[in-house]
């Protein structure tokens, strides 16, 4: 079986990114030969550590130059793509903008665990489904034990300061690759693709690569 390495560079208060994940499970079930290593990295829309939450339609308002009521229809057709693929987006328009490098930390934990994908649909279902402030300490730790992880050994690290190192270090790659926007797909720490592609483009950009890179393999023996 080939194995197909993923790095989705993306962050928790991101619809796209959920919709990308979503859409890439979608395209992997359509390549059975194909095995998926994904490692979730870290990009953050809102890095300033001392925002104050803002309501989500006029902070894209501004963001984007176009009216709130333009910003509610585009939330809406997110709500639609979103439940489509099983997401929960009910309260997408209620959210405020939320700062989320302590969320970056707890995945980059979860990776020891092999938790990352679990933990990151417990976040978007908080953030997009339930409106929750994602800076907020007990909204992590619940979606840490809806991940099924140690509640009590993540109090501990919100509290210091680990994995912050390597967060920062994630995000100064993201950076350094030139990456402006998410949801990103490193493949194969080679080739991008930007942008929550459809699953059938996914699907074809994903088996194309495997080709290659089986191809590539052979040719060298």
């Amino acid at each position: 079986m080939k194995t197909i390495r993923i790095d989705l560079v993306s962050d928790i208060t991101c619809p796209w990114c959920a919709i990308g994940f979503a859409r890439l499970q979608q395209a992997f079930k359509t390549l059975p030969e194909l095995q998926l290593q994904l490692h979730w990295r870290a990009f953050e829309l809102n890095p300033d550590p001392n925002l104050v939450p803002e309501p989500i339609l006029p902070a894209l308002s501004k963001k984007y130059g176009q009216s709130e009521e333009a910003m509610r229809q585009s939330q809406q057709n997110l709500m639609a793509i979103a439940a489509d693929l099983g997401l929960n987006f009910q309260k997408m328009q209620q959210r405020y903008t939320c700062n989320t490098f302590d969320a970056h930390r707890l995945m980059y934990w979860a990776s020891n665990f092999n938790r990352q994908d679990q933990l990151a649909l417990a976040l978007f279902e908080a953030y997009f489904g339930e409106a929750q402030n994602m800076a907020e300490p007990a909204v992590l730790l619940h979606c840490v034990a809806k991940a099924g992880l140690d509640s009590n050994a993540a109090v501990t690290l919100l509290a210091s300061t680990q994995y912050a190192a390597e967060v920062r270090a994630e995000l100064e790659q993201a950076r350094h690759n030139g990456i402006h926007s998410v949801p990103a797909f490193i493949i194969n720490q080679r080739y991008l693709i930007s942008g929550a592609q459809e699953p059938a483009v996914l699907a074809q950009a994903l088996q194309q690569i495997a080709d290659e890179q089986q191809s590539a393999n052979s040719s060298s023996r």
